[in-house]
C-alpha cells in the first residue's frame, strides 16, 4: 500500500489548524499582526484597500497548495492501471458535489444561524449535525460492512436534507443555495478544475502553467465592459456553486500539482529516504526558509518593502549556495521546491505594486504568488524537519491533524461550542478574551480540543473522505 507523504500532510495539518486558531483567539484586543491583515482591530470593519499580508492569510494558500500537490499523489496507481478520462471526470465531479454539500449542510447546522438565540435544542441539533456528517464522508465499520455504510451514508444524506428543509433559521427565509460556507465551495472549485487541468497537462508541465495567463486574461479583459470576456467572467449556470470568480486560486492550487508531480519522479510519496540525514549536514536548509517566511510576512505587514525584497535575496542567494554543496547535489525534489518557491516568491514582490500592494481580499496577483512560494519553502521547513528525528514528533501530529482536515474544519463549530453551552463553561471560556494572554490561550486551547478529536479518529481510521 502506498504510503502518504509525512511533510505534505503536516503542511496541511499546520494549515487546518492555524484556520482553527485564527477564529478562536480573542476578537479585537490583540495585536493587529494576529487577524487578516485588511480587519483590523479593534473593531474588525474590512478595508479592501489597506495592503500587507499576515500569518492568517497564508493559512487557506498553504491548504490550496496541500490540495494541489495531493491530486497527481491520489490518481498516481489509478493512472498505471489505466484509468480513464470519464472515471477522472466523474471522481472530480463527485468530489465537487460532495463538497458543496458539505458547505451547505455544516453553515446550516450551525446552532448560530439556526437561531439568533440558540437554546438547547440548537446546540443539540448541531451536535447531531457532527454526527450525519460523519456517517456521510466516512463508514466505521471497514469495509467487511460496505452495504452497512452506504445504507447509513444515504440516510446521513436524507436526514442532513430534511433537516436543512424543515428548519426557519434566524433570518426566517429558511434554507438557501446561496448560504454556504465560501472556504469550503472554493475548495470545491478548486478540487474540481484544479484536478481537470492536472489530468489534460499530466505529460506537460509547461502546458499546466500555459493554462494561467488565460485565466488572468479574463480577469483583466473581463472588466471591461460589453466584451465576450466580459460576458465570460459573469457567466455561470449555477452561481450559488460556481463562479469564475474562484478560478483565480488556481494561481496557487497549479503550482502545488507540480508539487504533487515531483514528489512522484524523486519517489518521495513515501517520505524522505533514510539516506537523507547524511546529506543534510545542517539545519541550515529549514532555518533559512523559516526565516523567509517569517521575513515576509513581518516586512509586507509593516510594509517595509525594500527591505523585504533585499533581504528575501540574500536568502534565496545563501539557500542556492547551500543546496549547490556536495553533500546534497542530488537532492533533485527539493532543488525543483526551492527554484519554484523563489521563482514565485519574488515574482509576487515584483507585482506587490501592482492592484495597490498585496491584498488577501480582494485577492490581488501578488498575493497568489507570494503565498504559493512561501508554501514550497513551507514544505521545505517541514521536510528539514522530518528528516530531524529529533523533530519527527512535532511532524507525525501536524501530519495525522492534515489527514483528517474535514473533521478538523468543524469540529469547533458542530461539537465543541455546543458541549461548552450545554455543560455551562462558554461563560468563563469567553471571559478569557478579557486579557491579550488569556485571549490567545483561549484559541490555543479550542485548537488543541479540536487537534485531540481530529487525532482521534485518525487513530480510530474514521477518515473522512470525498
Amino acid at each position: 500500500m502506498q504510503q502518504r507523504n509525512q511533510s505534505l500532510d503536516a503542511l496541511r495539518g499546520f494549515a487546518i489548524l492555524a484556520m482553527v486558531l485564527s477564529s478562536s483567539i480573542a476578537f479585537g484586543i490583540l495585536p493587529a499582526w494576529m487577524y487578516h491583515a485588511q480587519e483590523p482591530p479593534p473593531s474588525h470593519a474590512f478595508i479592501p484597500t489597506h495592503p500587507g499580508i499576515s500569518w492568517v492569510d497564508l493559512v487557506f494558500p498553504f491548504f490550496l497548495f496541500s490540495m494541489g500537490a495531493a491530486i497527481p499523489l491520489a490518481f498516481h496507481k489509478k493512472i498505471k492501471n489505466g484509468i480513464s478520462f470519464s472515471t477522472v471526470f466523474l471522481i472530480a465531479a463527485k468530489r465537487f458535489v460532495l463538497l458543496t454539500f458539505f458547505a451547505l449542510f455544516t453553515l446550516h447546522a450551525r446552532a448560530g444561524i439556526m437561531s439568533s438565540s440558540p437554546q438547547v435544542f440548537h446546540y443539540l441539533l448541531s451536535m447531531a449535525a457532527f454526527v450525519l456528517i460523519f456517517f456521510q464522508f466516512c463508514n466505521p465499520f471497514g469495509p467487511a460492512y460496505k452495504k452497512t455504510g452506504i445504507v447509513l451514508q444515504v440516510l446521513a444524506f436524507l436526514l442532513a436534507i430534511i433537516m436543512m428543509y424543515v428548519l426557519p433559521y434566524k433570518d426566517g427565509n429558511g434554507f438557501s443555495l446561496y448560504k454556504s460556507d465560501i472556504i469550503i465551495i472554493v475548495l470545491a472549485n478548486m478540487a474540481f478544475f484544479g484536478t481537470l487541468a492536472w489530468w489534460f497537462t499530466r505529460k506537460n508541465l509547461w502546458a499546466r502553467l500555459l493554462i494561467l495567463p488565460f485565466v488572468m486574461a479574463v480577469f483583466l479583459s473581463g472588466k471591461e465592459v460589453g466584451t465576450w470576456t466580459e460576458i465570460l467572467f459573469n457567466w455561470s449556470p449555477v452561481p450559488w456553486m460556481y463562479k469564475f470568480y474562484y478560478l483565480k486560486y488556481l494561481f496557487i492550487i497549479t503550482p502545488g500539482t507540480l508539487a504533487g508531480e515531483w514528489m512522484l519522479e524523486d519517489g518521495e510519496n513515501s517520505g524522505p529516504r533514510e539516506d537523507m540525514n547524511t546529506k543534510i549536514h545542517s539545519w541550515w536548509i529549514p532555518i533559512l526558509c523559516l526565516g523567509l517566511v517569517i521575513l515576509n510576512v513581518v516586512c509586507l505587514f509593516y510594509r517595509y518593502l525594500l527591505l523585504d525584497l533585499f533581504c528575501s535575496i540574500a536568502i534565496i542567494i545563501a539557500l542556492h549556495f547551500l543546496l549547490k554543496a556536495k553533500d546534497v547535489k542530488d537532492m533533485k525534489m527539493i532543488k525543483h521546491f526551492f527554484i519554484a518557491g523563489a521563482y514565485l516568491l519574488l515574482l509576487g514582490l515584483f507585482f506587490e505594486g501592482f492592484e495597490g500592494g498585496v491584498k488577501k481580499d480582494p485577492s490581488t496577483y501578488s498575493y497568489y504568488f507570494i503565498t504559493a512560494g512561501l508554501a514550497f519553502f513551507m514544505f521545505l521547513i517541514f521536510n528539514g524537519l522530518q528528516v530531524a528525528k529529533s523533530m519527527k514528533h512535532v511532524i507525525d501530529f501536524l501530519a495525522m491533524n492534515g489527514r483528517n482536515p474535514m473533521v478538523a474544519y468543524v469540529t469547533g463549530n458542530l461539537l465543541l461550542i455546543p458541549l461548552l453551552h450545554l455543560s455551562g463553561t462558554m461563560p468563563a471560556f469567553m471571559a478569557m478574551d478579557h486579557n491579550v494572554i488569556t485571549g490567545f490561550i483561549k484559541g490555543c486551547l479550542f485548537t488543541g480540543i479540536v487537534s485531540m478529536v481530529t487525532v482521534f479518529t485518525v487513530k480510530k481510521k474514521w477518515f473522512w473522505k470525498t
